[in-house]
């Protein structure tokens, strides 16, 4: 990728912790999709996380040397994430036991994006096998927090890599589709929601190819995300007792 003067990756990843923190404390505070501007607003900003989520799934994907610790690094929070997750909104650990969305984090979907580019990267396995496992991979993670779209936007990320405008097309087409499942079958207040996530857009649009100096960023944001989970389903508990706060 050309070098450009801009966000390094560990500014943008600090975007999103932010973005993300704040949309979940809204969660935690004023439960469901209220229609209120405010709280509209707040998960407005939150929009920004999910997208800038996938293009460094992506980018790791490119940078890395070892796919195989990769996808275990992904697959061991994914797991460690399903509690924080569930704790935090209100949902039974078992999953499937409310229903089909929502059941687990989007740790799940990413870590099965990474498989999946892992896959169609390998010359040796067969197209027809390629094919079968994108229908196999979606259907996986399709019931965790940005279902399958998690999986097929960064994978589209990574084959678009060398063109950021194709990059953009994708985050705009693919969080439509998942947009419009919700708009039709779950709330429409949230549906529309989700097509805040251009707002993305210009940030990595300023993504200047380099890491950043704090090596520690992975890591951080590992530990992070299902410990800032436990905390939001503690202010869950204590303000509203324990109830399912999404939608």
């Amino acid at each position: 990728m050309e070098k450009r003067t801009g966000f390094n990756a560990n500014q943008i990843k600090g975007i999103a912790i932010a973005a993300m923190t704040l949309d979940h404390l809204t969660w935690a505070v004023f439960p469901g999709t209220q229609a209120v501007w405010y709280v509209f607003a707040l998960h407005i900003i939150g929009r920004l996380t999910a997208p800038i989520m996938w293009f460094f799934i992506a980018e790791g994907c490119y940078y890395t040397h070892d796919m195989a610790k990769y996808i275990k690094r992904l697959f061991l929070f994914a797991i460690l994430s399903h509690f924080a997750y569930d704790f935090a909104f209100g949902i039974p650990f078992l999953p499937l036991s409310t229903g089909v969305f929502n059941q687990t984090s989007v740790l799940w979907s990413l870590a099965w994006a990474v498989v999946l580019i892992w896959i169609c990267n390998q010359d040796r396995i067969a197209q027809w096998i390629k094919i079968i496992s994108i229908f196999v991979i979606c259907l996986l993670s399709f019931p965790s927090d940005w279902s399958s779209i998690a999986v097929m936007c960064p994978f589209f990320l990574y084959a678009h890599r060398d063109n950021f405008k194709l990059q953009a097309r994708d985050i705009v087409l693919w969080t439509f589709i998942y947009a419009t499942v919700f708009f039709l079958f779950l709330d429409k207040l949230y549906g529309l929601l989700q097509m805040f996530t251009f707002l993305s857009i210009p940030v990595l649009a300023r993504y200047n190819g380099q890491r950043g100096t704090w090596r520690g960023m992975k890591w951080f944001f590992y530990v992070y995300y299902p410990l800032h989970l436990v905390v939001i389903g503690l202010i869950r508990i204590v303000l509203h007792g324990d109830i399912p706060i999404l939608f």
